[in-house]
């Protein structure tokens, strides 16, 4: 297909001549007690990747284009967009932000599913490959998990709809459940993960576990049970445990079950993400890694052994994977505006459908 060849190719030109050691994303310390809205950390840019771009639909609702995947709606997309748009207008008072945030929690609020098991989750409802595990719509995830808590949560704190409050209530569920009985949880090792990809074995991959835990913190901070409590601990001593497994040479961080040296995007992810929870948690050992993953310690020798280790690691993946290879396994997929498909570098008919 020329237009997924066409993204693939600035895909490796985006990781070969644009690979840089920072990226639009800040801490955000008024994020926590119970009376705030702002989430922990804010991307003050929103210059979109060619590998997955944003549009919004005609009721205003985030829906992502993915090479592998065409335009799907993706809860954690969803959410993230809405808690984004949420520190947009908590800092500059545009209306049209706190709008678009609130579009955002009524998707989240009308396509949450209520399972006979009392858990309460968004599935994402997409065939998606990643590494050699293949998840069949509908997969939870507990990235999807926490990203969605996160959002509904400073909903539920501007609208106090009854729903929303109700909907969080069985949120957690999902976290007491392993993969089989279809939850996120895994444990090994005598420690407990939250897995963004079910079937993937222990630790798996860092920053969807993290966020996952910011949700059930969000949570616990909400609604006081104690047995959210108990799983945010039990996620924290897991992180915990597992911290040496994505670590590179104390440099940079692992993405996944150490397939590869992390993106920058990732990377600085993990590191904020690792310095929020040693905030809430008053753990050193979150803030040790996190400093010790701080680009600004790089020498020149080091920053060029990350390019270096990132390019060779990342396509090794590839190579293993065959990636490039993969098409959109969507049955229906959605269509695509003049707008995306021109970011995608793709080519659509008049009514949006991609072309081969």
């Amino acid at each position: 297909m020329p237009g997924m060849l066409k993204c693939a190719v600035r895909t490796l030109y985006e990781e070969v001549a644009e690979f840089r050691f920072d990226y639009p994303l800040m801490l955000v310390p008024e994020a926590g007690p119970k009376e705030s809205l702002h989430y922990y950390l804010y991307r003050y840019s929103d210059t979109p990747s060619p590998r997955n771009v944003v549009q919004f639909d005609s009721n205003g609702v985030a829906q992502e284009w993915g090479r592998v995947t065409g335009v799907v709606y993706r809860p954690a997309v969803i959410a993230m967009c809405g808690t984004r748009n949420l520190g947009h207008y908590l800092r500059i008072g545009n209306q049209a932000h706190l709008n678009v945030f609130l579009k955002q929690v009524d998707w989240l609020e009308q396509h949450a599913v209520i399972r006979a098991d009392g858990a309460v989750v968004w599935p994402n409802d997409f065939d998606l490959q990643e590494g050699s595990i293949l998840l069949r719509a509908p997969w939870v995830s507990a990235n999807v998990q926490g990203c969605v808590i996160g959002a509904l949560i400073r909903g539920w704190r501007i609208t106090r709809r009854p729903r929303l409050l109700e909907l969080l209530k069985g949120s957690a569920r999902v976290f007491e459940l392993d993969c089989e009985n279809g939850g996120v949880r895994v444990q090994a090792e005598g420690h407990v993960v939250y897995t963004e990809v079910p079937g993937l074995s222990a630790p798996g991959i860092m920053d969807g576990f993290m966020r996952s835990l910011l949700g059930l913190f969000d949570l616990y901070v909400e609604i006081g049970d104690p047995k959210v409590y108990e799983l945010f601990m039990q996620g924290v001593e897991g992180l915990k445990y597992f911290l040496p497994r994505w670590d590179y040479r104390k440099k940079w961080s692992l993405y996944s079950n150490r397939s590869y040296l992390c993106p920058p995007a990732y990377h600085c992810l993990n590191r904020m993400l690792l310095t929020v929870l040693a905030r809430l948690t008053g753990d050193s050992c979150f803030s040790e890694y996190a400093k010790a993953w701080n680009p600004e310690r790089l020498l020149a020798l080091d920053r060029a052994e990350i390019y270096l280790a990132f390019l060779l690691t990342k396509n090794a993946c590839r190579l293993k994977y065959r990636t490039w290879n993969r098409r959109r396994t969507l049955a229906y997929p959605l269509p695509l505006t003049p707008e995306l498909a021109n970011l995608a570098g793709a080519k659509t008919n008049q009514k949006g459908k991609l072309l081969a």
